[in-house]
């Protein structure tokens, strides 16, 4: 293995360093030898190397640059122990000490018993254990020697949770809205001076604004490391050590913080405090990515909300990262980009996975699935997906209802090309979106129609859970329905507000606080709907309970009657699966059953159970036992003219 060859300017460097560290023992044998001791000057050092930039940079005093010189000798020389010993009258005090430098070197100075001492402020020595301070052993901290000496380095006490950015995300190519933002950066902190402000990006896809401070700090000149606002939830005392370290580490590296509080950014007021104080008092550049927007006690924060991605800048991304093979990928492009918010990253490893699966897998649907499955948004307790394989065949519907469904169809297939291509979303995304109220008894076929949908266009389908949402808190109710609608734009998902009047019922006249807020929801869940670019389904099983201001603004409503005796044996047809065996099944003597689908596939995944029980094919006695315990459940009696003629 070959070492890599010394530059330039490491050579110059240890030349130098080694040059001082002989001013150092040539002043100790002075001093024992009761001769005069001339000064460092500070002219004297080469001004490129670490141990003049240190100086600089710390703003260290001549008497605490020799300080420094002293340990560092001992490191290089460990003889000098001895010289040190003889100097102290104690062989046992072979090495450097406060008393010794006091006594040793000009311009010494009572200032570095201070902990405010940049010597001990910045940890650039350490004290060993003695009965006093000043015949205490002195070290170097072990990252200020590797600096001096040239050596690349990282305050060990960082390690773990500061970290450069990952490599990958420094080859992601911005788009021109980021570029735009990186450029207000880059003159914002090139035109003033120190305090720098904080910068904050705010909103946007995690790695776009990654690579939006990635690029910023290459335009500054600066190194980048990331610290996760995670650490920040420790004792004062520790997170003030912190931040000492990495003001250190930011100086001695020439680097800008990117504190990431999207993940891990803290919701108490406490924690957020901590947030707030640990950026006021950071005296080195730093750049906030979050979710939300932090707010400080002092207005020195300057915010940029990063948007997602435009329509055409998607497809222009696509475009690039597929090349040639971009053109026989045209049309599903357009439908790529009109269904999912993608980042640049994203995009980049959609082309990537068709390049290494083209051979093994049809490429029908690859980058749709693969864009599906990244794009699916993480919605904790608020939701829960549902898996469709309902198809327009299993839904029995009037005429009418099945109309209004594929007038919704039709509107998904080709938004694209109204909202994009024709102009409409120019205007504005007020309006755009997809909405429909379904509203109907239970088991009519709503969440079936839902899955219809989502199964036609291959999109994911998330029932809300109203629970999870509504709070008696004033204002989580609407925190939660941003929380949803945020993680589902990157997916364009199916959004099925269940029971919809529990949560969007007739706005109240106000009367107490109570009633204004919930006004207030109300209005905001309208502006969330109107915006939202997939397709957001409102089940109820009472319409009249649902605000006519609100449904003004639904774009379609279908109603989903209680299916008549026709519907109810075409239900009956299409209830078993082909591989279920039946046995003189009399669909029309089924369809006499007055309930509705959804208690006629409990009746038959019921029989079926019990004709699996029997080892016989699926027959009218099963389907006889099975209707007897769903009427039970449902507190009805089952007729002698519902089940004439069955057996």
């Amino acid at each position: 293995m070959k070492t890599p060859p010394i530059s330039h300017w490491h050579q110059e460097n240890l030349a130098e360093l080694i040059h001082a560290t002989g001013y150092i023992r040539q002043s100790l044998e002075n001093k024992l030898e009761d001769k005069a001791i001339q000064p460092l000057e500070p002219d004297a050092i080469l001004p490129i190397s670490a141990l003049a930039t240190l100086c600089r940079l710390l703003y260290l005093t001549e008497f605490e640059r020799d300080i420094l010189l002293l340990c560092t000798s001992l490191e290089i020389d460990p003889s000098l122990a001895q010289l040190c010993a003889k100097l102290q009258g104690n062989p046992q005090l072979n090495y450097p000490t406060l008393a010794l430098a006091i006594a040793t070197f000009p311009h010494a100075s009572w200032s570095v018993l201070s902990p405010q001492n940049p010597l001990q402020s910045w940890r650039l020595i350490e004290f060993g254990t003695a009965l006093t301070l000043t015949q205490a052993p002195l070290r170097i901290d072990r990252r200020i020697l590797s600096y001096l000496l040239g050596e690349a380095a990282f305050d060990e006490q960082l390690l773990g949770f500061v970290h450069p950015l990952a490599p990958q995300l420094e080859q992601i190519p911005l788009a021109p809205s980021q570029e735009l933002i990186v450029e207000q950066l880059v003159a914002i902190w090139s035109e003033l001076t120190h305090p720098l402000p904080t910068l904050q990006l705010c909103g946007g896809e995690l790695t776009a604004k990654y690579a939006i401070a990635k690029a910023a700090s290459m335009g500054l000149g600066y190194n980048l490391h990331v610290m996760s606002a995670a650490v920040l939830t420790q004792s004062p005392h520790e997170i003030h050590q912190i931040k000492l370290r990495w003001e250190r580490e930011a100086l001695l590296s020439n680097s800008l913080l990117l504190l990431d509080c999207d993940e891990n950014f803290p919701q108490e007021p406490k924690q957020a405090f901590t947030v707030s104080q640990f950026v006021e008092q950071l005296q080195t550049p730093v750049i906030i990515c979050s979710e939300e927007r932090i707010y400080t006690k002092h207005n020195h924060l300057i915010t940029f909300d990063v948007p997602p991605l435009t329509y055409q800048e998607q497809a222009e991304i696509w475009a690039i990262h597929l090349g040639t093979a971009a053109n026989q990928h045209q049309d599903e492009i357009t439908k790529l980009v009109s269904q999912f918010n993608l980042s640049n990253a994203t995009i980049q490893a959609a082309c990537q996975q068709l390049q290494l699966q083209k051979a093994q897998l049809p490429q029908s649907n690859l980058l749709w699935d693969f864009c599906r499955t990244q794009a699916r948004p993480s919605l904790d307790s608020l939701a829960q997906p549902i898996e469709t394989s309902a198809t327009w065949d299993d839904l029995v519907l009037p005429e009418q209802q099945c109309q209004i469904l594929t007038d919704i169809a039709t509107h998904l297939q080709h938004r694209a090309k109204v909202y994009q291509e024709w102009g409409f979303a120019s205007k504005g995304d007020r309006g755009l979106g997809i909405s429909a109220l379904f509203f109907g008894e239970s088991g009519t076929g709503k969440t079936m129609a839902a899955e219809v949908l989502a199964n036609q266009f291959r999109l994911d389908l998330y029932r809300i859970d109203l629970s999870a949402v509504v709070s008696k808190y004033i204002g989580e109710t609407e925190k939660n329905l941003a929380r949803i609608f945020a993680a589902a734009e990157t997916g364009g998902v199916i959004l099925l507000f269940d029971e919809a009047d529990a949560l969007f019922g007739k706005r109240t006249e106000v009367q107490d606080s109570h009633d204004r807020h919930a006004n207030v929801e109300v209005s905001y869940l309208l502006q969330r709907m109107e915006a939202y670019q997939g397709l957001a389904i409102l089940t109820t099983n009472l319409k009249n309970t649902l605000d006519s201001a609100f449904l003004r603004r639904i774009r379609f409503m279908v109603g989903f009657p209680f299916p008549e005796a026709p519907s109810r044996t075409e239900i009956w047809r299409r209830v078993f699966p082909l591989p279920t065996p039946i046995q003189d099944l009399d669909y029309q003597k089924l369809g006499q059953l007055k309930v509705a689908g959804g208690n006629i596939r409990n009746i038959a995944i019921n029989a079926a159970f019990l004709a699996a029980d029997a080892d016989e094919p699926v027959m009218m006695k099963h389907i006889l036992q099975a209707a007897q315990r769903e009427y039970l459940k449902l507190k009805r009696l089952l007729t002698d003219e519902e089940t004439r003629g069955w057996i």
